[in-house]
């Protein structure tokens, strides 16, 4: 309650004036697009709730298809209904338009869901496996948030000089290598030769990324669309994170009683760090190919994301 007082107390509007004029009439407030909120929210949720049920129900099931059904036709309609209202829509389709906002999305989405997989199962084989605790588990991924709170700012003055291509490129590559290292890790470990290493240079790779993704994305459209275009990279960034910690246990054969069995949960760990490296790769071989300097360069700033629950917060929102 403090926050929303201190929000209506000091926060300032912002609208776009151009957008809600109508007919020379002055200002006209936009409706809320409750119709497009609660699609989207079906879609990813329906999707979402078929692949974490699949491997306990089977993917015959009758609830894992009728979730998927439900998900997938929620988000046909969505995008129809978006179309449909065009600037006045949540997410305006226009923005498609432009392929490196599409491109940087999807970007995100590959990125994040490696990030989002590669923090749960680390979560749960270190407790699980190698026998630390909640806080220590916690406390190994630290490392992390610091690069990130060190380099994104140096990371967004590099990319406005050189331009995103590069870091988004080889940040990627370098958190991939991250993971590789981790691999190796098994019961007994030492929390500084064997973890932090790949910690630390995941973390690396994640910081040469976060920052210049962020500027890129809001220099990628016009900027009444800014809020839009940030909005939308966040939840493609949480899509990507909630996606993988639902797919990544099916894709690697755990499920139930696999969390407590040592040996399932070691072959599921490193297969599913595989898949985590294997995609941060596809994201570098994206950038290299199809992500050039925005017309115009978003000033550097903190982070847009916050990391998933699993870790200490190193992204929020601009």
């Amino acid at each position: 309650m403090p926050v929303v007082l201190a929000t209506l107390r000091w926060v300032p509007e912002s609208r776009d004036e151009d957008v809600s004029r109508t007919g020379g009439r002055g200002p006209k407030r936009r409706r809320f697009d409750v119709a497009g909120a609660l699609l989207g929210a079906l879609g990813l949720g329906g999707i979402t709730y078929a692949l974490i049920d699949a491997p306990a129900r089977g993917v015959t099931s009758l609830p894992v298809l009728m979730a998927a059904l439900v998900g997938v036709v929620a988000a046909v309609a969505f995008v129809l209904l978006e179309r449909r209202r065009g600037d006045h829509a949540m997410l305006p389709i226009g923005l498609f338009r432009s392929r490196l906002f599409s491109v940087l999305n999807i970007f995100t989405v590959v990125v994040y869901a490696a990030l989002g997989g590669f923090t749960f199962f680390l979560a749960v084989y270190l407790q699980n496996v190698v026998g630390w605790s909640a806080l220590l588990t916690g406390l190994a991924t630290v490392p992390m948030t610091v690069l990130l709170l060190i380099g994104s700012s140096r990371a967004g003055a590099l990319s406005a000089r050189i331009g995103p291509r590069l870091p988004l490129t080889v940040g990627p590559v370098v958190a991939a290598i991250g993971l590789l290292l981790l691999r190796e890790v098994g019961p007994g470990a030492n929390y500084w030769t064997d973890v932090l290493p790949g910690v630390t240079l995941f973390g690396l790779g994640l910081t040469l990324v976060v920052a210049p993704l962020t500027a890129s994305v809001l220099a990628a459209v016009e900027d009444r669309f800014a809020g839009v275009a940030s909005g939308f990279n966040n939840a493609a960034s949480r899509a990507g994170g909630l996606l993988a910690v639902a797919a990544l246990p099916l894709l690697v054969g755990l499920s139930g009683t696999g969390y407590e069995q040592s040996f399932a949960l070691t072959s599921a760990f490193r297969g599913a760090l595989l898949w985590c490296a294997g995609g941060l790769v596809t994201g570098a071989a994206m950038a290299g190919l199809l992500i050039h300097r925005p017309p115009r360069q978003a000033p550097p700033s903190q982070p847009c994301h916050s990391l998933p629950a699993a870790t200490p917060p190193g992204k929020r929102p601009r």
